[in-house]
Formats: structure tokens, sequence, C-alpha cells
């Protein structure tokens, strides 16, 4: 069996172990569901209503919890192999560094697409039971279009873990790190950009501007659901995003070029790595 396959097989079964693959799954199911019948709670009315209310409102909350798992799930994934002392045992094998670091990956990628999948797939198929407006027509592409971004998303995050990962020597400090990294990512970036446009007194380029969302994978995974639903009522950043003129297929390019980079960079470092 390939190196690579049999240590993702090894990382997805000690996923299933810790309840990881349950917990993921639970949690996005639980989430989606609720969100989608008590979506319109505020206007006075519970039910499967608006289907572009639902994943739209379910974008804008996946974008804080997906890269956190993510970050959570894979953070520890060389240094605590390093701390234990099974990470030179490890590299005994006939396994490279490449292909040590990549079978991890591919194994808690395939850990967050299974959960994601299988987590955001029930809602909907919850949603096509119980919705008498919505058929399975109108639910299959929207919902796979935002499950699809979810999973590139949290691949994208799982990444970055590895970069963290393979850049300390400590889970303590891994730990921190990731945090540091998802309070960057989701919250401080938007918010520069609006202290941005409040510094500014919005004499900002309003074709250039919302390309800057483009720098934010967690930003580019809204613009991907939120472009869909191109009557649905926005606000904040979001507000602005009619003005970026990239197509679906584009943005998801966009998340894959995004995937690339810290993959690469996770190998780099890797690579130079002392054991």
């Amino acid at each position: 069996m390939n190196p690579i396959v049999t240590v993702a097989a090894k990382e997805f079964r000690d996923g299933l172990r810790n309840r990881w693959v349950l917990s993921i799954a639970i949690i996005f199911a639980v989430m989606a569901t609720g969100l989608a019948y008590f979506g319109s709670a505020a206007a006075g009315q519970v039910g499967f209503t608006s289907l572009s209310t639902t994943i739209v409102s379910l974008a804008s909350l996946a974008v804080f919890i997906i890269p956190l798992i993510a970050l959570m799930l894979a953070y520890d994934g060389i240094v605590g192999e390093d701390e234990s002392g099974t990470l030179l045992l490890l590299l005994t094998y006939p396994l490279s560094r490449w292909q040590l670091l990549c079978g991890k990956m591919l194994g808690h990628g395939v850990i967050m697409a299974f959960s994601t999948l299988v987590g955001f797939g029930s809602a909907a198929l919850i949603m096509g039971l119980f919705a008498p407006d919505i058929s399975w027509s109108e639910l299959a592409v929207p919902f796979g279009l935002f499950i699809l971004s979810a999973v590139l998303l949290g691949w994208i995050f799982i990444a970055f873990a590895y970069v963290i990962s393979v850049s300390v020597t400590e889970k303590s400090k891994a730990a921190g790190l990731a945090l540091i990294v998802w309070f960057l990512f989701v919250l401080v970036f938007d918010l520069g950009l609006l202290g941005l446009l409040v510094g500014t007194q919005g004499d900002v380029d309003a074709e250039l501007f919302p390309y800057l969302l483009l720098l934010n994978p967690t930003d580019i995974f809204r613009l991907v659901n939120i472009t869909y639903f191109a009557d649905q009522q926005l606000s904040g950043l979001m507000a602005i995003a009619e003005h970026v003129r990239l197509s679906t297929t584009a943005l998801l390019v966009s998340l894959l070029v995004w995937l690339a980079v810290p993959v690469s960079l996770a190998l780099a470092l890797f690579n130079r790595r002392a054991l």
C-alpha cells in the first residue's frame, strides 16, 4: 500500500477512535438544522422557510466554527509526535518526510471532509423531507456548493495547522499559535478592512477594495455562498461583495490556491526541521 495512504488511514482510524469524526458531524448537523429551523424566529416564524436565508446565515456562522475545528484537529500533528518521541520512530520506516506529512494532512482532511458531508448533508436531508416549499432540485445545488466550499475551507486551515505544527517544538506553543491564526483570519482581518474604510472616510477605490476580500480564505468562503443568492440582503463587508466580478468557479479556484500555499510551506518547513 502507498505510504501516504497508510499514514492517512491510520490518522482516520485515530479520528474515529477519538470521536473526532462523530463530534464534528454532530456539531455541524445540529448547527445547520437548528439555524434552518429557527433562523426566522426573530420575525415570528419557525420552521424551514427560506433556503437563501439558511445558506447565507449558515455560511456566516460556519466561518467561525470550521477554521477553529480544523486548527484544533491538526495543530499537534507533527509536534505531538515529536513530543511523544514517535516522530523519529516513524521516520525509521521506509517513509520520507514529505510522505509522512502528506499522509497526516490527507488523513485529517478526510476526517474533516467526511464529517462535513455527514453533518451538513444530514441537515440538507432533513430540510428536504420536512420543508414542503423546497424541492430536492432547489436544495441540491446550493447545499452542495456550501458543503464543497466548507470542505475546502477546512482543508486550508488544516494546512495552516501543519505549518504551525512543523514550526514549533511544544504543543502548548502550537495551540497558542493556532488560536492566533484563527483570530487573525476570522476577526482581525475584517476589522482591519472596516478600519481602513472608516479611517479614509470611504475614500477607497470602490472597484479595487472588494478584491481585498480575496486575501482572506474565510471571506472567499462567504463570497462563494452569498454570490449564489444575489438578492440576499447583506451587511458589513459582505455588502460590498456585489463589486467582486468573479464567478463561483473563480472563487473556488481561489480557495484551491489558498490551500496550495500553506501545504507547500508546511512541506518546505518540515524538510528543514531538526529532529
